[in-house]
Protein backbone atom coordinates (compact mmCIF):
# COMPACT_ATOMS: atom_id res chain seq x y z
CA UNK A 1 0.00 0.00 0.00
CA UNK A 2 1.28 3.20 -0.94
CA UNK A 3 -0.38 6.75 0.49
CA UNK A 4 -0.83 9.77 -1.35
CA UNK A 5 -1.12 12.47 0.99
CA UNK A 6 -2.88 15.65 -0.67
CA UNK A 7 -3.05 18.80 1.57
CA UNK A 8 -3.29 22.33 1.65
CA UNK A 9 -1.74 23.22 4.95
CA UNK A 10 -0.46 27.03 4.51
CA UNK A 11 0.65 26.97 7.83
CA UNK A 12 1.23 23.75 9.07
CA UNK A 13 -1.38 22.61 11.46
CA UNK A 14 -3.89 20.42 8.52
CA UNK A 15 0.01 18.61 7.85
CA UNK A 16 0.53 17.98 11.34
CA UNK A 17 -2.87 16.30 11.68
CA UNK A 18 -2.86 14.39 8.13
CA UNK A 19 1.01 13.23 9.56
CA UNK A 20 -0.39 11.70 12.62
CA UNK A 21 -2.70 9.49 10.22
CA UNK A 22 -0.07 8.54 7.47
CA UNK A 23 2.73 7.98 10.67
CA UNK A 24 0.38 5.35 12.05
CA UNK A 25 -0.12 3.17 8.78
CA UNK A 26 3.68 3.03 8.20
CA UNK A 27 3.38 2.72 4.41
CA UNK A 28 5.19 4.82 2.27
CA UNK A 29 4.02 8.42 1.54
CA UNK A 30 3.93 10.87 -1.50
CA UNK A 31 3.12 14.02 -0.42
CA UNK A 32 1.43 16.69 -2.57
CA UNK A 33 1.29 20.17 -1.26
CA UNK A 34 -1.78 21.80 -2.57
CA UNK A 35 -0.59 25.59 -1.60
CA UNK A 36 1.97 25.59 -4.49
CA UNK A 37 0.53 27.42 -7.20
CA UNK A 38 2.97 25.87 -9.69
CA UNK A 39 1.86 22.18 -9.26
CA UNK A 40 0.09 20.81 -12.52
CA UNK A 41 -2.37 19.26 -10.08
CA UNK A 42 -4.08 17.30 -13.71
CA UNK A 43 -1.07 15.35 -14.01
CA UNK A 44 -1.40 13.46 -10.55
CA UNK A 45 -2.78 9.91 -11.38
CA UNK A 46 -3.58 7.58 -8.39
CA UNK A 47 -3.92 3.77 -8.64
CA UNK A 48 -6.59 1.49 -6.91
CA UNK A 49 -3.87 0.48 -5.16
CA UNK A 50 -3.08 3.71 -3.66
CA UNK A 51 -4.73 5.36 -0.02
CA UNK A 52 -5.33 9.17 -0.42
CA UNK A 53 -5.15 11.59 2.36
CA UNK A 54 -7.19 14.90 1.14
CA UNK A 55 -6.88 17.07 3.80
CA UNK A 56 -7.90 20.94 4.11
CA UNK A 57 -8.43 23.35 6.98
CA UNK A 58 -11.79 25.08 7.64
CA UNK A 59 -11.94 28.55 6.66
CA UNK A 60 -15.39 29.60 7.79
CA UNK A 61 -16.97 26.05 7.16
CA UNK A 62 -15.81 26.11 4.08
CA UNK A 63 -13.36 24.17 2.08
CA UNK A 64 -10.67 26.95 0.81
CA UNK A 65 -11.60 27.73 -2.58
CA UNK A 66 -8.01 27.63 -4.27
CA UNK A 67 -7.76 23.87 -2.47
CA UNK A 68 -11.05 23.03 -4.25
CA UNK A 69 -9.86 24.45 -7.43
CA UNK A 70 -6.58 22.21 -7.57
CA UNK A 71 -8.36 19.20 -5.92
CA UNK A 72 -10.99 19.13 -8.68
CA UNK A 73 -7.88 18.72 -11.38
CA UNK A 74 -6.60 15.39 -10.30
CA UNK A 75 -8.06 12.52 -11.21
CA UNK A 76 -8.93 10.11 -8.37
CA UNK A 77 -9.30 6.90 -10.44
CA UNK A 78 -11.30 5.78 -7.68
CA UNK A 79 -8.87 5.46 -5.32
CA UNK A 80 -9.68 4.85 -1.62
CA UNK A 81 -9.87 7.89 0.32
CA UNK A 82 -9.44 9.58 3.55
CA UNK A 83 -10.85 12.84 3.99
CA UNK A 84 -10.02 15.61 7.06
CA UNK A 85 -11.22 18.81 7.76
CA UNK A 86 -8.94 20.86 10.79
CA UNK A 87 -10.28 23.54 12.10
CA UNK A 88 -9.26 26.28 15.02
CA UNK A 89 -11.51 24.84 17.83
CA UNK A 90 -14.92 26.86 16.44
CA UNK A 91 -16.45 25.20 13.84
CA UNK A 92 -16.03 23.20 10.93
CA UNK A 93 -19.88 23.63 9.79
CA UNK A 94 -19.92 22.30 5.77
CA UNK A 95 -16.56 21.83 5.13
CA UNK A 96 -16.34 18.40 5.74
CA UNK A 97 -19.12 17.42 3.64
CA UNK A 98 -18.02 19.72 0.69
CA UNK A 99 -14.67 18.08 1.15
CA UNK A 100 -16.30 14.44 0.47
CA UNK A 101 -18.24 16.03 -2.66
CA UNK A 102 -15.28 17.17 -4.05
CA UNK A 103 -13.25 14.57 -3.78
CA UNK A 104 -16.47 11.92 -4.96
CA UNK A 105 -16.93 14.48 -8.11
CA UNK A 106 -13.05 13.79 -8.70
CA UNK A 107 -13.18 10.33 -8.59
CA UNK A 108 -12.10 9.34 -5.59
CA UNK A 109 -14.25 6.88 -3.35
CA UNK A 110 -14.60 8.20 0.49
CA UNK A 111 -14.12 5.51 2.78
CA UNK A 112 -13.67 7.66 6.02
CA UNK A 113 -13.46 11.32 7.08
CA UNK A 114 -11.86 13.24 9.90
CA UNK A 115 -12.84 16.12 11.11
CA UNK A 116 -9.49 17.44 13.49
CA UNK A 117 -8.43 20.32 15.65
CA UNK A 118 -5.19 22.45 15.19
CA UNK A 119 -4.38 26.01 16.53
CA UNK A 120 -6.12 28.64 14.94
CA UNK A 121 -3.51 30.21 11.93
CA UNK A 122 -4.71 33.63 13.20
CA UNK A 123 -5.84 33.86 16.47
CA UNK A 124 -3.96 31.82 18.02
CA UNK A 125 -5.06 31.71 21.66
CA UNK A 126 -7.61 29.53 20.22
CA UNK A 127 -6.81 25.83 20.06
CA UNK A 128 -3.19 27.07 21.15
CA UNK A 129 -0.69 23.89 21.24
CA UNK A 130 -3.38 21.59 19.24
CA UNK A 131 -2.84 18.84 18.26
CA UNK A 132 -1.44 17.97 21.88
CA UNK A 133 -0.52 14.42 23.02
CA UNK A 134 -4.71 13.63 23.73
CA UNK A 135 -5.14 14.58 20.11
CA UNK A 136 -2.67 12.46 18.69
CA UNK A 137 -3.60 9.17 20.92
CA UNK A 138 -7.20 9.66 19.64
CA UNK A 139 -6.34 10.27 16.22
CA UNK A 140 -3.86 7.33 16.29
CA UNK A 141 -6.66 5.14 17.07
CA UNK A 142 -8.55 6.70 14.72
CA UNK A 143 -6.14 5.67 11.86
CA UNK A 144 -6.09 2.06 13.31
CA UNK A 145 -9.65 1.93 12.58
CA UNK A 146 -9.55 3.13 9.14
CA UNK A 147 -6.92 0.74 8.41
CA UNK A 148 -8.76 -2.31 9.92
CA UNK A 149 -11.41 -0.94 7.05
CA UNK A 150 -9.09 -1.11 4.61
CA UNK A 151 -7.46 -4.53 5.47
CA UNK A 152 -11.44 -6.23 5.88
CA UNK A 153 -12.83 -4.96 2.56
CA UNK A 154 -13.98 -7.63 0.79
CA UNK A 155 -16.99 -6.78 -0.71
CA UNK A 156 -16.44 -2.90 -1.25
CA UNK A 157 -16.59 -0.03 1.10
CA UNK A 158 -19.30 1.21 2.62
CA UNK A 159 -20.05 5.33 2.31
CA UNK A 160 -19.63 6.79 5.91
CA UNK A 161 -22.29 9.38 6.71
CA UNK A 162 -20.55 12.79 6.51
CA UNK A 163 -22.23 15.86 8.75
CA UNK A 164 -23.35 19.20 6.74
CA UNK A 165 -25.41 20.97 4.42
CA UNK A 166 -26.18 20.92 1.12
CA UNK A 167 -26.51 24.31 -0.02
CA UNK A 168 -23.29 24.74 1.76
CA UNK A 169 -23.45 27.76 3.65
CA UNK A 170 -22.33 30.98 2.03
CA UNK A 171 -18.72 31.61 1.74
CA UNK A 172 -16.90 34.69 3.36
CA UNK A 173 -14.18 37.18 1.81
CA UNK A 174 -10.75 37.12 3.12
CA UNK A 175 -10.88 39.82 5.58
CA UNK A 176 -7.80 40.02 6.90
CA UNK A 177 -4.67 40.74 4.40
CA UNK A 178 -1.32 40.73 5.76
CA UNK A 179 1.16 43.73 4.95
CA UNK A 180 4.86 44.43 5.43
CA UNK A 181 6.65 46.79 7.71
CA UNK A 182 9.69 48.34 8.01
CA UNK A 183 11.72 45.10 8.67
CA UNK A 184 10.94 43.91 5.33
CA UNK A 185 14.19 43.12 3.44
CA UNK A 186 11.86 42.72 -0.19
CA UNK A 187 13.54 39.24 -0.39
CA UNK A 188 10.53 38.20 -2.18
CA UNK A 189 10.04 34.49 -0.22
CA UNK A 190 6.45 35.90 0.30
CA UNK A 191 5.34 36.21 -2.67
CA UNK A 192 7.13 32.75 -4.08
CA UNK A 193 5.13 31.06 -1.03
CA UNK A 194 1.66 32.93 -1.62
CA UNK A 195 -0.85 29.86 -2.64
CA UNK A 196 -2.75 32.80 -4.15
CA UNK A 197 0.03 34.58 -6.05
CA UNK A 198 -1.86 37.56 -4.09
CA UNK A 199 1.55 39.55 -3.84
CA UNK A 200 3.29 41.76 -5.91
CA UNK A 201 6.28 41.20 -6.81
CA UNK A 202 7.33 44.55 -7.60
CA UNK A 203 6.24 45.58 -4.02
CA UNK A 204 6.69 43.18 -1.63
CA UNK A 205 5.06 44.92 1.07
CA UNK A 206 1.47 44.71 -0.09
CA UNK A 207 -1.12 41.78 -1.53
CA UNK A 208 -4.00 42.07 -3.81
CA UNK A 209 -7.10 42.11 -1.12
CA UNK A 210 -9.01 40.13 -4.17
CA UNK A 211 -6.65 37.61 -4.58
CA UNK A 212 -5.34 37.55 -0.68
CA UNK A 213 -7.24 34.24 1.05
CA UNK A 214 -5.89 35.42 4.45
CA UNK A 215 -4.32 31.51 4.88
CA UNK A 216 -1.27 33.72 6.34
CA UNK A 217 1.60 31.26 5.16
CA UNK A 218 3.37 34.59 4.18
CA UNK A 219 3.00 35.36 7.61
CA UNK A 220 4.84 32.25 8.84
CA UNK A 221 6.93 32.31 6.19
CA UNK A 222 8.74 35.54 6.20
CA UNK A 223 12.07 35.11 7.87
CA UNK A 224 12.20 38.88 9.49
CA UNK A 225 8.72 38.03 10.97
CA UNK A 226 7.84 41.69 8.93
CA UNK A 227 4.43 40.26 7.74
CA UNK A 228 1.33 41.38 9.82
CA UNK A 229 -2.06 41.54 10.05
CA UNK A 230 -4.16 44.34 11.61
CA UNK A 231 -4.13 43.84 15.26
CA UNK A 232 -7.42 45.73 16.05
CA UNK A 233 -9.10 43.90 13.09
CA UNK A 234 -7.95 40.80 14.39
CA UNK A 235 -8.94 41.66 18.31
CA UNK A 236 -12.38 42.29 17.02
CA UNK A 237 -12.53 39.17 15.40
CA UNK A 238 -11.09 36.79 18.18
CA UNK A 239 -13.88 38.81 20.50
CA UNK A 240 -16.92 37.80 18.15
CA UNK A 241 -15.96 34.00 18.26
CA UNK A 242 -14.12 33.96 22.05
CA UNK A 243 -17.85 32.15 23.33
CA UNK A 244 -17.85 29.16 20.31
CA UNK A 245 -14.17 28.69 21.16
CA UNK A 246 -14.08 28.67 25.12
CA UNK A 247 -15.31 24.79 25.31
CA UNK A 248 -12.83 22.63 23.90
CA UNK A 249 -13.43 20.69 20.41
CA UNK A 250 -12.94 16.83 20.49
CA UNK A 251 -11.80 15.32 17.36
CA UNK A 252 -14.62 13.26 14.95
CA UNK A 253 -14.10 10.06 13.09
CA UNK A 254 -17.01 8.79 10.46
CA UNK A 255 -16.53 5.49 9.02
Amino acid sequence: MNILQITFSPTGGTDKVAEIITKAWGAPVNKIDLSNAGTDYSSLNPEKEDIAIIAVPSYGGRVPSLAAQRISNIHGNQTPCVIICVYGNRAYEDTLIELNDIAEKSGFKVIAAIAAIAEHSIMHQYAAGRPDMKDKSELNSFAKKILEKINDNSTGFTTPQIPGNRPYKKAGGAGLVPKADNNCTSCGLCAKQCPAKAINTENFKTADSKKCISCMRCVVKCPQSARKVNGALVSVAALAIKKACSTRKENELYI
